[in-house]
């Protein structure tokens, strides 16, 4: 069994000043995803080119950012400045889940060990987030007809809000968020399908919904493809989350998430969303958790006559 993970050295950078983001947690991925030894096959994404940023979000942001001269109003949306080291690594996430879908769909799953920018919007970034890699993906698998179809399937605590706004006028791409109400952002866009829940839902409720919901979901909009936004900050002791998965929970959900995937014969790509707190080691080791959950039930049978 191999499990095929997309890293790009300039995912582990420097945090810039002034910055409440825990610029360690990719680093320590890929630490641990290491120890799994020959089990993970490594792959170095290429940057992601610029015009196919730009045909998502607004070119005069993507310069911007490009020239790491983000405006000050920007700044504070995104939660940190955009230096040049920031900027690089900008354009290697995208990069990364781009090479995540290419590989789910000749393996049937591979993961990025970033990405997962959810809340950036076509001229700023926002919530930490800078370029949107699953919109910037899903608009380039369905523009080049790599895939008829595309889900964006977004289990973060937080909505997806800018996937949502981004990929509302392609017909071809889905996007399904179930996250806590109450919780940033303030406002919320419209996804195809929405899971809005209170604050508090244990595991129980929480998976009952997702298997109420993203089932018939599924089944109604029939996608080639699952990007899958495998935020872990659903967890109880999650510094931003409000609700209380347990780490069970969280892996019974990824297994959960897995088998409607292996039932439809569909690839899926993930990328590590959300995932806060003082503990950077942990947080990456529920993020590890979820890729090697989602990696060993995926990998174990051929989906749609891929070898896996």
């Amino acid at each position: 069994m191999m499990i095929h993970v997309v890293h790009h050295p300039a995912y582990v950078t420097e945090a810039p000043a002034r910055s409440t983001y825990r610029w360690g947690k990719n680093g320590a991925i890929r630490d641990l995803l290491r120890g799994q030894g020959d089990e993970v096959v490594w792959t170095e994404p290429d940057l992601i080119p610029r015009d196919w940023l730009e045909a998502v979000h607004d070119p005069d942001y993507v310069a911007e950012v490009l020239e790491a001269r983000v405006p000050p109003d920007k700044t504070r949306r995104t939660g940190f400045p955009i230096t040049e080291q920031v900027a690089y690594r900008a354009q290697a996430v995208p990069g990364g889940t781009w090479t995540a879908a290419i590989l789910a769909l000749q393996h049937g799953f591979a993961a990025n060990t970033a990405g997962g920018s959810h809340h950036a919007l076509a001229n700023t970034g926002a919530g930490y987030c800078v370029f949107n890699d699953l919109a910037v993906t899903a608009v380039r698998l369905v523009e080049e007809g790599t895939v008829g179809r595309v889900a964006i399937v977004d289990c973060d605590v937080h909505q997806g809000d800018g996937t949502a706004a981004l990929t509302a006028g392609w017909p071809d791409i889905v996007t399904y968020s179930i996250h806590a109400e109450k919780n940033f952002p303030a406002r919320k866009a419209r996804s195809t399908l929405d899971v809005a829940l209170p604050d508090g839902v244990d595991d129980d409720g929480y998976l009952a919904e997702l298997s109420a919901t993203l089932t018939p979901f599924l089944n109604e909009h029939r996608p080639d493809i699952i990007l899958y936004q495998a935020g872990v900050d659903p967890f109880v002791d999650d510094r931003l989350g409000r609700l209380s998965l347990t780490l069970a929970g969280l892996t019974t959900r990824e297994n959960m998430i897995a088998d409607m995937a292996l039932a439809r014969g569909l690839p899926l790509a993930s990328t590590v969303g959300g995932g806060y707190g003082d503990d950077v080691m942990a947080i990456a080791r529920r993020h590890v958790d979820a890729i090697l959950t989602l990696g060993e039930r995926l990998s174990h049978r051929n989906l749609a006559g891929i070898e896996a």
